[in-house]
């Protein structure tokens, strides 16, 4: 067997790429997925039947110590034992529950806030309870399909999140040489052929106001003295979402700068998002000053409470108006597409877009902050155009 170990070389496994597994002689092998993942096997053959022994991930485990794993596997067969077997003597068989736990902790720090960590570990301590206590390696379609069932058609969407979960826990603890074999939670190609396809919510477009109504429809709100009408024209002139501006508090504003910093925690997307404010944003800003410069910019009961959720939509209502609050933002980017010369990253970055397009995504460098600036006040300039002005299609970069 002599000559037919040590078939690669370091640099050869630290390139390799190619899907499938690759020997380096006497049963050790670097195994490459579909999707990239690498980890080194030992493959045997025990009772006329091929056992795959996982050693752990490439990155963890060097060609050196992967080949001293081999040689203690090769030297326990040539005793006649089972390595396999051998191994789960030694090592503690770590539970579901146990690699669930170790999973939520290891990739806390990637999430965006510990709300999402913690809807991770109420799922797969609450809805996983019935595998938690079992052996990893020993999970099977069968028990994923038992903690799924239930909740596949009466709450699809917590089902759906659950079952991505536990596949990301199973493959884990197979890089980790904690199980081998397929993922019993992988959807295409298994468990869609075993659970019905969820059937998608029909989601419309949010009524939204044609923006050549705009002027007159600002005309109309700026009659209005409600804080309500306040918020929702600061809505309407930054682009932003209502949960943006209802929780907008006063440390997050630059009043010299004429900035709006919203920070990740409060963004969809999960950065920070700067918003240049135009001279009527401005005013709105230093109005509502008056009132307060502590808590919530846009209050509801009490400075230190926001606005009601439901209070620009009920002020929509009582203007007789069938458009939704957060329909503007269509308004303003139907606006800004057909009557202005903006390039649509600068549009896209106004309304704090996720740009998935990796050409695109290479703008997010940098902000486009003063072009912003220039749109944002190109709009506001646009929302109170008196009717009598013809409205002219603007240029710029």
């Amino acid at each position: 067997m002599g000559r037919s170990l040590h078939k690669l070389t370091a640099i050869q496994a630290a390139k390799l790429s190619k899907p499938g597994r690759h020997s380096d002689g006497g049963g050790l092998y670097l195994s490459i997925d579909e999707s990239g993942r690498r980890r080194w096997v030992f493959m045997y053959t025990r009772a006329g039947k091929r056992i795959e022994l996982g050693l752990g991930g490439r990155r963890d485990l060097s060609l050196a110590d992967a080949r001293t794993e081999a040689a203690t596997l090769r030297a326990m067969l040539a005793a006649g034992a089972d390595p396999k077997v051998e191994r789960a003597r030694d090592d503690k068989v770590q539970t579901f529950g146990a690699c669930a736990d170790a999973y939520v902790e290891a990739m806390q720090p990637s999430w965006r806030n510990a709300k999402h960590a913690a809807q991770w570990k109420m799922t797969l301590t609450k809805y996983a309870a019935p595998i938690r206590e079992r052996p990893v390696n020993d999970i099977t379609t069968q028990d994923v399909l038992d903690v799924l069932q239930p909740l596949w058609t009466r709450t699809p969407e917590t089902a759906e999140r659950l079952r991505g979960r536990i596949e990301n826990v199973l493959d884990a603890a197979k890089a980790k040489g904690l199980r081998t074999g397929e993922n019993p939670a992988r959807w295409r190609g298994h468990l869609n052929q075993l659970l019905p396809k969820r059937q998608r919510l029909k989601r419309g477009h949010h009524a939204a106001l044609p923006y050549d109504l705009m002027p007159e429809f600002m005309a109309n709100l700026r009659t209005r003295s409600a804080v309500a009408a306040r918020a929702l024209e600061f809505l309407i002139l930054t682009g932003a979402r209502s949960g943006e501006v209802l929780g907008a508090t006063w440390d997050e504003f630059d009043l010299q700068k004429e900035i709006w910093a919203v920070p990740a925690a409060r963004m969809k997307a999960g950065r920070e998002h700067r918003v240049p404010l135009s001279s009527r944003a401005m005013k709105i800003i230093a109005e509502r000053l008056e009132a307060g410069s502590v808590g919530h910019v846009f209050p509801g009961a009490t400075l230190a409470s926001p606005l009601s959720s439901m209070a620009m939509a009920m002020l929509l209502r009582r203007m007789k108006s069938d458009i939704t609050v957060h329909g503007f933002r269509s308004t303003f980017r139907d606006w800004a597409s057909e009557t202005t010369g903006f390039s649509h990253e600068v549009c896209e970055m106004a309304l704090a877009h996720t740009i998935a397009n990796k050409a695109e995504a290479a703008y997010r460098r940098g902000d486009l902050f003063e072009k912003r600036r220039k749109l944002m006040e190109a709009w506001a300039g646009y929302c109170f155009t008196p009717k009598s002005v013809k409205v002219v299609a603007l240029r710029h970069g």
